[in-house]
């Protein structure tokens, strides 16, 4: 837990950088429901594979703006010369892998869609639609991954999604409110 110069106890995980502030303020467990929302945050939380959550949040604009909005209908559509633009644009990770891998959970959300399947519904089912609010009291009993995220990354796999391994699932869990893992006695807890 920490405390802020605003005197609102806070998770420790943050730090002191304004953008992780308001992120952890205003974004970080609220429920997210819309399907192209949800996927546009998996995109992002796949890109943060190895790297620390600050740098990207310091670079979803570059995503945003690289990825035409973070659009996976157009994105689906990127070929090989997408690939080499977005490799050289620096507002964003350059990683090969991570930039195919985007495209090619891109196509796979756009083959949910045809058949008839919403993202977020899909998601949301797998936790009763219900955000599971969990009362951990320390940064140390949060787990990395669970059993749930080890279910929902085996299912993504199956419909060819990449980039989502259960740790990767279970802190895009936590994002976007699948998961309430403020820890107690952040103010954000309760109100989520």
């Amino acid at each position: 837990m920490k405390t802020h110069d605003d005197g609102l106890p806070r998770c420790a995980w943050l730090g002191d950088d304004p953008l992780m502030l308001r992120y952890h303020d205003e974004e970080w467990g609220v429920p997210v429901r819309d399907g192209r929302e949800l996927w546009a945050k998996l995109i992002l939380d796949g890109a943060q594979a190895g790297l620390s959550w600050k740098t990207i949040l310091h670079k979803r604009e570059g995503y945003f703006r690289a990825f035409d909005g973070l659009d996976p209908e157009r994105v689906a559509e990127y070929d090989e010369s997408d690939v080499e633009r977005l490799r050289n644009d620096p507002g964003i990770v350059r990683n090969r892998a991570k930039i195919r891998s985007a495209i090619r959970n891109a196509r796979a959300w756009v083959a949910m869609a045809e058949e008839g399947i919403d993202f977020g519904e899909f998601l949301w089912e797998f936790v009763d639609g219900e955000p599971i609010r969990n009362r951990f009291r320390s940064l140390d009993e949060i787990p990395a991954r669970t059993e749930l995220s080890e279910t929902i990354s085996r299912e993504l796999k199956d419909r060819e999604f990449s980039f989502v391994g259960p740790t990767i699932v279970y802190a895009f869990m936590q994002a976007v409110g699948m998961v309430n893992d403020h820890v107690v006695g952040c103010f954000r807890h309760d109100q989520l």
